[in-house]
């Protein structure tokens, strides 16, 4: 791939000035370096983030023991409490079977 030398770079900075216009041409430059230093930027921390350190690990501190749990305290069970007594109902008087034969 050929170099771009400075004739080339002036004749490409020329028909940009036609193109774009002198008004619009500083704006466009900020904006085209401006995206340039964003993609440099992402693509230095994509890297950062995909090399893979093989160094040796550091030595980690010795905590303290983690403390002995307590057992959790009996709740009480269908088979601790007891079931509530169920009462028959009053006959009424409205019931088929109450009536005289």
């Amino acid at each position: 791939m050929p170099n771009i030398g400075p004739i080339e770079l002036i004749v490409i900075l020329v028909i940009a000035l036609i193109v774009i216009g002198p008004g619009r041409l500083p704006d466009v430059g900020a904006a085209l370096g401006k995206s340039i230093r964003e993609f440099r930027k992402a693509s230095t921390d994509v890297a950062d983030a995909t090399r893979v350190d093989s160094g040796p690990l550091p030595p980690s501190e010795t905590a303290a023991p983690a403390p002995t749990p307590e057992p959790p305290v009996a709740a009480p069970t269908a088979s601790t409490v007891p079931a509530p007594i169920a009462t028959p109902a009053p006959p009424s008087d409205d019931d088929p079977k109450n009536l005289p034969v």
